[in-house]
């Protein structure tokens, strides 16, 4: 794979350094020139002087012998010199004793040599003897050429810079050699070896064992290794597959065969296929009961995985180890998303996918999503919510699976997107509701549109190694769309970012949501192509404000304005100094100011991207309404029921009772353990609980007899208990409420799921 010269890293690496050094090497040049320049000046001046002191006893006497022949003999004499074009000698009444002269010569350089040192300059000196030195007897007049000494100086900064240009040539060629030597060469075998795709093992350039390039051929050639064992596993599976199907060939020609030769054995192959027929059902229960089993043993390590790294994360760490527990953290949740949804997928592959009917905010739940993968958005790019006013407040439909849709719709976009914006649209139609998720990114090749819908693949093989993935959520999404009789299209080209349209048939069994009214004038200092503009202007006017918006702080007049919302924060303390009024901000995920900050420039609040229309209007009615808050906290979670509710938490993992234990605490609860269904019931008759988070696989006594038995109990007929498993088999969900439990949580779960769930439950105990 060959590079273009000027695309190599050696060169861009030679050239940055070059320029930094020819830039250093001209300015001490210059510094050099300079000095060279005021010595050559003064150079200059000393020469003269000691001139005319060396003929100042012979001027002298001349101007008192008033002799001017010998006068002329003198001047003729300083004529020889290169630098004096003019000798004069004039007695003490300004009687000219002598002047000789000759013309300036005419050289290449001269123009620049007047410009530094002036075309000609004059020196006297005041004729006396020694033995009379009060007595006045003429003087001695002497113009120079500059260009005698000027000459020198211009070949001295010539030489000064050719040798500075010469050397920075020399170090530009040493740069290019070393760098292509030591970077760009290693790279280029690397990527050939790559690129031949014949290769099942790389072997690492000599002398880069260690660095970079080692670890990139180490990490390559373990990928080889986990592709040529799947490869394997696939083809054992293949011939596996391929053997069970002769065999079951070989059966049905057996049986077809006995059923022509004698009706006397109709009897008893009917009764063998009646044996095989219930051997089919034992393994595909066998199969059920592994996808559960493994489902759960999976989760069940993941979820003390996940969460005692998020209880790590929450404490002081160094910033080397956080970014480590980060991506150990972001990785474990990858690896939750595509067991889900291989599972989903089983689900559908087995027809057991149950979808329900429910009523539903689908505009919250949008904005809700949009929300909480706001941190996978880069920086660069902007995500903004557009629901229509025409939405209905409540719609019939799954909303967990309509969730599902948006959030995998909207990952995938941020996924391939760096620069932008992506936008997340919910308008009417006619039999349900158009959910579009458009983006700026790298956009879809026209010939790859029909297969990323596929199970496993991407639009193209460099997609998964830039940009990761599995290739499985828009087959997901395709196939969740079709159970809920709606349809999936996407419209994209390359380079010019994709459109992914949804159109899912969720009745709508209520009115749009009314807003109460908001008075007063409110500005924006927003670009016309962002998102926040366009929100802007679809909402506020609705609400009844003034609205106008701004591209740049001097095209506003603060004067009567109530408001101003920006997203510069480029220009905030130049828009703190001109206005006084309250400020709202709009940050992206992860720039929030900090409180010092607020402070400086109150009054003033802060939004994070996506903005909600719920949280943008409690946030100006209150700002309008003169109590705006003047700082807030980007990271504090919000305060919740959770705060002081009484938790029994029954788990016999360890780990997963840590896990547990330590998000509840930070919720703000207070958490007893019991470690079985036994201990459960002990600490229910000794004190009172708000909730119970109930493990179901446990010994002695496992959660769904212990929910049995608690719902027996006097006064705990009303007690939530929620079922934490691992077990994310639908199956289960069933088998959790026929026990008498309020509600289900799969492991591995987050803190704010959790948070979710308490504050969902807390209420029906007061």
């Amino acid at each position: 794979m060959d590079i273009k010269f000027t695309n190599r890293l050696s060169y861009k690496q030679a050239r940055l350094t070059v320029l930094v050094g020819f830039a250093l090497g001209t300015l001490l040049s210059v510094v050099q020139i300079g000095i060279d320049y005021a010595s050559e000046d003064v150079a200059i001046n000393r020469e003269l002087h000691t001139v005319l002191q060396i003929s100042h006893d012979t001027a002298s006497r001349i101007a008192y012998n008033i002799d001017a022949e010998l006068g002329e003999e003198l001047t003729r004499g300083l004529l020889r010199s290169p630098a004096i074009i003019r000798a004069r000698l004039i007695d003490n009444n300004d009687t000219v004793l002598a002047d000789s002269q000759r013309p300036r010569e005419e050289r290449r350089w001269r123009g620049l040599s007047d410009f530094l040192f002036g075309e000609q300059r004059q020196f006297q000196d005041r004729l006396f003897l020694t033995h009379m030195p009060d007595e006045y007897l003429g003087t001695l007049y002497l113009d120079i050429d500059t260009y005698a000494f000027s000459s020198r100086f211009l070949d001295r900064a010539g030489l000064t810079l050719l040798t500075g240009f010469t050397r920075s040539l020399l170090l530009a060629g040493l740069l290019l050699a070393l760098f292509y030597l030591m970077l760009t060469k290693p790279l280029v075998t690397v990527i050939g070896a790559l690129s031949s795709g014949r290769q099942t093992r790389l072997n690492c350039p000599s002398g880069h064992e260690l660095d970079e390039i080692g670890v990139l051929v180490k990490v390559a050639n373990q990928q080889f290794v986990s592709m040529a064992t799947e490869i394997e596993q696939r083809r054992a599976a293949e011939n596996r597959l391929t053997q069970y199907l002769n065999e079951l060939e070989d059966t049905v020609s057996a049986r077809t065969q006995a059923l022509k030769a004698s009706n006397d054995r109709l009897s008893q192959i009917n009764l063998e296929l009646e044996d095989a027929r219930g051997r089919a059902l034992d393994m595909a229960q066998a199969r059920a009961a592994f996808l559960a089993n493994m489902s759960h043993e999976i989760r069940t390590p993941l979820n003390g995985l996940l969460g005692m790294i998020g209880l790590t994360l929450d404490s002081p760490l160094e910033a080397e180890q956080r970014q480590h527990l980060t991506i150990a953290h972001d990785s474990g949740k990858v690896l939750v998303g595509l067991l889900n949804d291989i599972l989903d997928l089983s689900k559908f592959d087995a027809g057991q996918l149950q979808l329900e009917r429910i009523g539903f905010d689908v505009a919250a739940m949008v904005e809700d999503t949009a929300s909480l993968l706001s941190q996978n958005a880069a920086a660069s790019v902007e995500l903004t919510c557009l629901i229509a006013p025409e939405i209905p407040s409540t719609v019939l439909g799954d909303p967990t699976r309509v969730r599902q849709v948006v959030s995998n719709l909207l990952s995938n976009a941020l996924k391939f997107t760096r620069f932008g914006r992506v936008d997340v649209r919910l308008t009417p139609i006619v039999g349900g509701v158009r959910l579009q998720v458009r983006d700026t990114g790298i956009g879809i090749p026209e010939e790859a549109q029909a297969r990323i819908f596929q199970p496993f693949i991407q639009a193209g093989a460099g997609i998964t190694r830039q940009y990761g993935g599995t290739g499985l959520g828009l087959a997901l999404t395709r196939n969740l769309c079709s159970a809920m009789r709606g349809q999936l299209r996407v419209q994209s080209q390359v380079g010019f970012g994709s459109t992914f349209s949804a159109d899912l048939p969720l009745l709508g069994n209520g009115r749009p949501v009314t807003w109460p009214a908001l008075c007063g004038r409110v500005h924006a200092l927003s670009q016309v192509g962002s998102g926040l503009s366009e929100l802007l202007q679809m909402q506020l006017p609705a609400w009844g404000l003034d609205y106008q918006r701004h591209d740049s702080a001097q095209s506003f007049d603060p004067t009567g304005m109530d408001l101003l919302i920006t997203d510069d924060l480029d220009a905030l303390s130049a828009l703190r100094r001109q206005l006084s009024t309250p400020i709202l901000l709009i940050s992206a995920y992860g720039r929030f100011l900090s409180l010092e900050q607020i402070q400086a420039w109150a009054p003033l609040h802060q939004l994070g991207r996506p903005l909600a229309r719920g949280t943008l209007h409690e946030t100006l009615r209150r700002a309008l309404q003169g109590s705006l808050a003047q700082a807030s906290s980007a990271g504090a979670l919000p305060a919740s029921e959770a705060q002081g509710a009484r938790i029994l938490l029954v788990e016999d993992n360890p780990v997963n009772q840590l896990v547990a234990k330590g998000m509840l605490i930070k919720l703000g609860c207070q958490v007893q353990v019991a470690a079985n269904g036994v201990e459960a019931l002990e600490c229910l008759h000794n004190q009172p609980f708000d909730l119970v988070l109930m493990d179901c696989n446990m010994p002695m006594m496992d959660g769904y007899e212990a929910t049995r038995r608690i719902r027996q109990l006097a006064g705990r007929s009303e007690l939530p208990v929620v079922a934490l498993t691992a077990n994310a088999m639908p199956e289960e969900r069933e088998r959790c409420r026929a026990a008498g439990m309020n509600d289900y949580l799969a492991k591995p779960f987050r803190r704010e799921q959790l948070q979710a769930l308490i504050e969902r439950w807390l209420p029906l105990n007061d």
